[in-house]
């Protein structure tokens, strides 16, 4: 009796980390643990036509954009697919008050006029594979974490620069399954990448942050890119000789349609989820981490969207910033509700529970037995240090001054101590200038006035920083005057200030510069203020919580176990898939959303809900051309349930036969716990129709020379 109890304990205990067919996020490299699924689900591809090192596969059609979203090749001519609050930045960057593609989009008719961002690459993954024995022979159970850590970061240099083909390759080595395996991955990056087209921001961002992360949807999230490469299509820098590169495979466009039920899986770049956290991570994220998380951050918006309203100048040069701050908000309030509602943490108890039984058997007890005890010792002493630290890390995320230290005030720093100054100082006025030229003053005293005066009175239960809390002291919790006070005497506190100083710099007044001091003093606190206590039980946490994965995946060996997201290609796979029917939607079915109900919600002169009048004449006409579907609808967007999270945004909705029938942009709030636990019931990712992106491009827009470039399934 007692056996089969602990039986069907370790089943509950190990249904949340690993998978059904619509769970996880697969290495592309161990596609045959998955492969006999998908193909029962409807995949028509041999796992070598998905993934392979030697022959074009859908793989070199994926590529990590930015470093921080997926896009998709969907040309032989380099042309790359994305969500358009992924390419946000770079339209903003590109942006003026007089030619604002934000707002009135933007789209080539020509390679010419195709526009470069500063910074933006894309990655192309080249290979990947199993370095596990050789990371963990470096080690062993007698060292500490920090000489474990060390030991592994040496190997993973040396394979790294071994695997790098002296240079030309980037190269990562990767932990997973919280330090028990060891993968590394090969990489091509490509920087010389140019916007090509964007929808009007009405349009790229429909329903603006009361939409964000819910259903039904109705946004045209996608903007379009080209990587260019030189004459034998290698990598190269930004050239007017550079040519759109030929890439080894690029999507197929299906515009045949799909219908609920049918086999879809994505691939991309999710960054990163938590589904092995212990359940006291998540009680101290629900309580400490993440409500701090949302007030600071919904008071960075404030003041924001204050000086936005007031200069279009201010609203461009911020819109990425206030966009990304704003996400995370609503994001991190999804998270407490649904973590919440789904009793999380009582679920992870009762599993890490059953395992301390299996922990404590005699044969296990002397490597497993104090796992939970010591997870748990570990969240119990740093749940304050979790509510101060967001709250400080939102002072950094709001203001550009209080990590000054580690940005400008270091190459400023470098400048000073320079030999040879006047042949630095050129590149110094080009940096200074370039920082400058996107600041509102105004809004930055502010911001970081409010910010500081937040921290300051929300993390009493943990030391603040230093000059912090002789602030409160002498300043009261009013930190205004102050800010302006060092601004005024900073020879960072403006653009005039700085290019004097750069003329007769200082050593000495810099060390003694106030935004410097203050920005050192919040950086070093937030990077080195744990206690010995806290330390010596973070060095047990981190032992244990490796053990406590290992121990679970050895008691269920003939489970499979998915890792979690790292910012490494995943596949996810599953069907499209509907939610319960919405009075909202007027679809006939709520799988996908309609081009009517995204008129039905226009609101003329609402900066979330105006729709320009070209898609308005499009819906008025019935001028849909080819994009229609059998039965009359016009989609925008639908929905699968697919496992994804952040990074994954811009990733390809692909079916069965490897076409591309849309591109995925958001999630569904009912499932925002997703990060740490799956909810087939719930689980939902939120996708742009390939149909509708096709529309507004080439009704719209006008582009039939990007809609020619495409292969086009009819």
């Amino acid at each position: 009796m007692k056996i089969k109890s602990f039986l069907l304990l370790g089943v509950i205990t190990f249904t949340t980390l690993f998978s059904r067919a619509d769970e996880g996020m697969w290495l592309p490299f161990m596609l045959n643990r998955n492969y006999k699924d998908m193909k029962k689900m409807g995949l028509q591809l041999t796992a070598k036509e998905i993934y392979d090192i030697n022959n074009s596969s859908l793989k070199d059609a994926i590529v990590h954009f930015g470093g921080y979203c997926t896009g998709e090749v969907i040309s032989n001519k380099g042309l790359i697919l994305t969500n358009h609050h992924c390419g946000y930045g770079s339209i903003a960057e590109l942006s003026t008050p007089e030619n604002n593609y934000l707002r009135d989009g933007f789209w080539a008719k020509s390679f010419q006029e195709e526009l470069k961002p500063k910074d933006l690459f894309v990655r192309f993954l080249v290979q990947m594979g199993d370095v596990t024995k050789r990371m963990l022979s470096v080690v062993n159970d007698k060292m500490t974490m920090q000489e474990r850590n060390a030991a592994q970061s040496a190997e993973m240099q040396k394979i790294q620069k071994e695997m790098s083909n002296n240079g030309a390759y980037t190269v990562h080595v990767r932990s997973f399954y919280e330090g028990n395996e060891f993968y590394y991955f090969v990489y091509e990056d490509y920087p010389d990448v140019r916007l090509v087209g964007t929808p009007t921001e009405s349009i790229g961002k429909f329903g603006g942050d009361t939409d964000n992360w819910e259903w039904p949807r109705h946004t045209g999230d996608f903007a379009l890119f080209r990587v260019y490469s030189d004459k034998n299509g290698r990598p190269a820098e930004y050239s007017t000789n550079n040519v759109p590169l030929t890439p080894k495979h690029h999507l197929p466009v299906n515009i045949k349609g799909y219908q609920a039920g049918e086999f879809s899986m994505i691939m991309g770049y999710p960054g990163r989820t938590n589904r092995w956290m212990p359940a006291q991570g998540v009680e101290q994220n629900v309580k400490y981490a993440y409500p701090a998380w949302v007030e600071a951050s919904k008071l960075a918006m404030d003041v924001l969207k204050k000086y936005m309203n007031e200069d279009e100048k201010t609203r461009l040069d911020y819109a990425s910033k206030y966009s990304g701050i704003a996400n995370y908000w609503k994001n991190r309030q999804g998270m407490i509700d649904a973590l919440s509602q789904h009793k999380t943490v009582e679920r992870k108890t009762a599993q890490e529970s059953t395992f301390n039984t299996w922990a404590n058997r005699k044969k296990n007890r002397t490597r497993y037995g104090t796992v939970i005890s010591d997870i748990n010792a570990y969240y119990a002493v740093t749940n304050e240090k979790a509510r101060h630290d967001n709250y400080l890390m939102l002072v950094f995320r709001g203001s550009s001054f209080a990590a000054i230290r580690f940005r400008l005030g270091r190459t400023i720093e470098r400048f000073a101590k320079s030999t040879n100054q006047d042949a630095d100082r050129g590149a110094i006025l080009e940096q200074i200038d370039e920082f400058y030229a996107d600041l509102n003053m105004n809004l930055e005293r502010d911001i970081y006035a409010q910010m500081l005066q937040l921290y300051a009175k929300r993390s009493q239960g943990y030391p603040l920083a230093s000059m912090v809390e002789e602030l409160t002291k002498t300043k009261g919790n009013d930190f205004s005057n102050y800010i302006n006070e060092i601004f005024a005497k900073s020879v960072f506190g403006s653009k005039e200030a700085l290019i004097a100083f750069v003329k007769n710099p200082s050593l000495e007044i810099l060390e003694n510069d106030p935004i410097m001091k203050l920005s050192e003093n919040l950086l070093n606190h937030y990077n080195g203020s744990a206690s010995t206590d806290i330390l010596e039980k973070k060095e047990k946490y981190e032992h244990a919580f490796r053990l406590m994965v290992q121990g679970m995946r050895m008691a269920n060996k003939k489970s499979k176990f998915y890792p979690d997201a790292n910012s490494t290609m995943r596949i996810t796979y599953g069907k499209v898939r509907a939610l319960p029917a919405d009075a909202r939607n007027t679809a006939p079915s709520n799988y996908f959303t309609i081009l009517a109900d995204m008129v039905r919600k226009h609101k003329a002169g609402d900066p979330e809900f105006d729709l320009s009048q070209g898609v308005m004449d499009i819906y008025n006409s019935k001028n849909y051309g080819p994009y229609v579907d059998k039965n009359g609808y016009m989609f925008v967007n639908f929905l699968t349930d697919h496992d994804i999270t952040g990074g994954n945004s811009g990733s390809p909705v692909i079916n069965g036969k490897g076409e591309l029938i849309g591109l995925a942009f958001d999630g569904n709030i009912e499932a925002m716990a997703g990060d740490v636990i799956f909810d087939p019931d719930l689980q939902r990712t939120i996708n742009v129709d390939i149909r509708f992106v096709l529309l507004i491009m080439d009704k719209y827009a006008g582009a039939r020379n990007l809609i020619d470039e495409l292969t086009l399934v009819k």
